[in-house]
């Protein structure tokens, strides 16, 4: 799975209207970034290396287990594989995403 069906995948999830009204970013290290704009309507999901709101480390692999939904969000945070930087309560937002 590719940065870009990633993030496909992604923007079907967060829709127009993901209702979590903040700016986060996913770095996925090397691999690159998503960001997603909820503070309009419609949300944006893109590959820019804005500033965020929230940013969550995390690393490709990671991720596309945590969208397949086989790595629980809380449980990666715990573990060290999902780091948070930024407003925590906007991550546990999130949790609707996945």
């Amino acid at each position: 799975m590719s940065l870009d069906s990633i993030t496909e995948e992604l923007r079907t999830r967060v829709g127009d209207d993901s209702g979590f009204g903040a700016k986060v970013k996913f770095d996925l290290g090397g691999d690159g970034v998503i960001f997603v704009d909820a503070t309009a309507s419609p949300n944006t999901v893109s590959n820019d290396d804005a500033d965020a709101d929230c940013t969550i480390v995390i690393s490709m692999d990671d991720f596309k287990t945590l969208l397949a939904g086989d790595l629980d969000p809380t449980t990666a945070f715990m573990m060290g594989k999902l780091k948070v930087e930024g407003d925590m309560g906007i991550a546990m937002k999130l949790s609707s995403v996945f």
